[in-house]
């Protein structure tokens, strides 16, 4: 084959499967989407062929010598700044963004394995990839709990005690939580931040929940 169809039929299937990680990730409402896999898959990729075929013409004189993996260690260490860009630290107990981290990872990987003529190796990679990010995650939900921020206000302390004794069940558990009291219009109101591991539940859910059985608090934020 032409070298330089190869070299684009490799681009373009590193491109389609950074395309298939981002849109699961897209799907998620993630930080980084198709277009930022897409680019990292196919970056990778095309650093892989210079690493691979770039210095022909200087290896032909005087006996140098040069690592081909140089420049693909390199993309390994240098894609870690893309992935500290996706990572969120909430609170303490809540960090955000470690999945996709991995998946800019792992699709930088795939890049490189598609960029060195590995068509097999690349696209299994991506099929596991969509498998442990899609199906695991529906087949082990019900196992993990995750970590929620709630804010909201109350304007007694009964209230409060309510809601505490609410979230301590198997499906809930009460990492941390802070409470301060302020006086607003003459009343005395209590702002709370609570810090939620749930089990099988969504901010969509969790709120529902708190407005239907809690209807004396006003629920500012769910993160």
């Amino acid at each position: 084959m032409n070298l330089f169809l190869d070299f684009s039929l490799r681009l373009f299937v590193a491109g389609v499967m950074g395309v298939l990680i981002g849109l699961e990730r897209e799907y998620r409402a993630k930080e980084a989407g198709y277009r930022t896999h897409f680019l990292v898959a196919l970056g990778s990729a095309l650093m892989m062929i210079v690493s691979q075929y770039g210095f022909s013409d200087v290896l032909e004189r005087d006996l140098v010598r040069l690592d081909p993996s140089r420049i693909a260690s390199q993309v390994v260490s240098g894609i870690g700044f893309i992935g500290a860009g996706t990572i969120i630290l909430l609170q303490k107990q809540i960090v955000r963004g470690l999945t996709t981290a991995a998946g800019v990872w792992a699709t930088a990987g795939i890049g490189l394995a598609i960029g060195a003529g590995m068509y097999g190796i690349g696209i299994t990679a991506t099929a596991l990839a969509l498998i442990g990010l899609e199906v695991l995650s529906r087949c082990f939900k019900s196992i993990g709990m995750r970590n929620m921020i709630v804010e909201f206000t109350a304007d007694n302390e009964e209230i409060l005690k309510a809601v505490s004794a609410n979230f301590r069940t198997d499906d809930y558990r009460i990492s941390s939580y802070e409470m301060h009291k302020v006086v607003e219009e003459g009343k005395m109101r209590y702002h709370v931040t609570l810090v939620v591991k749930a089990r099988r539940m969504n901010e969509e859910g969790l709120l529902l929940l708190l407005l239907h059985d809690f209807p004396g608090i006003t629920v500012n934020k769910i993160i």
